[in-house]
Order: structure tokens, then C-alpha cells, then sequence
């Protein structure tokens, strides 16, 4: 199993998942994180930290959002980034892109002050 980012993350993109995960298997990507489901350990640290409850065991994903899984997935394919397995997500840096489904998703209304 491996965990999952979802649409929560979607703009907000708070990083403390980022900065408590002890395998760097969080990816940044221009609107929302991803997890490389062969890097990531199961450890579940990332979900206790995640302020937007972006962050799903794969097996528990909800129902309507289980096309994260391979949103998750398919970011590191040659399709969309071509990281591959790079072992480490900050060796890569940012990634220019994101998956096309998170590409195409509506930005919410900024707040006005």
C-alpha cells in the first residue's frame, strides 16, 4: 500500500507533509504534492501533519476521489514528467507540470480582503 494525495491539496499545497515524510517521497508539482506509490513506506506520518486532510491510504480512499490513486501514479510516468523513480524528491526539485486531471481542475475564488 501506499499513500494518496487528493483534490484538497489542490492550490493550498501547505509543504508540512513534505517536511516530516523520512523517505522524501512527496513531489512538488505547480498547483498540489504527489507520492510516489513506489517510494512512499506506509508510514502515515504525512497524514497527521496534512492541515487540508489531503492524504489517503490508498485502501481508504473515498470512493469519488479514487482516481487519485492513479493521478498519484501517472505523474511520474513519461506521459506527464518522466521522473520516473528518482529516490528522492529533493534531488528533482519542482516539477514543471502537473497531472493533466490537476491541470484542468478550476482554481477556487481568492479571497477578498
Amino acid at each position: 500500500m501506499a499513500y494518496v494525495i487528493v483534490d484538497t491539496c489542490i492550490d493550498c499545497k501547505d509543504a508540512s507533509c513534505v517536511a516530516c515524510c523520512p523517505v522524501d517521497c512527496i513531489y512538488e508539482g505547480p498547483r498540489t504534492f504527489y507520492i510516489h506509490p513506489d517510494e512512499c513506506i506506509d508510514c502515515g506520518i504525512c497524514v497527521s501533519v496534512c492541515p487540508p486532510e489531503a492524504i489517503w491510504e490508498d485502501a481508504e480512499v473515498p470512493k469519488h476521489l479514487t482516481h487519485f490513486i492513479a493521478i498519484n501514479k501517472e505523474f511520474f510516468s513519461d506521459a506527464v514528467t518522466g521522473l520516473g523513480s528518482p529516490a528522492g524528491a529533493s534531488s528533482v526539485g519542482a516539477a514543471l507540470r502537473d497531472h493533466p486531471v490537476v491541470a484542468a481542475t478550476a482554481r477556487a475564488p481568492t479571497r477578498q480582503a
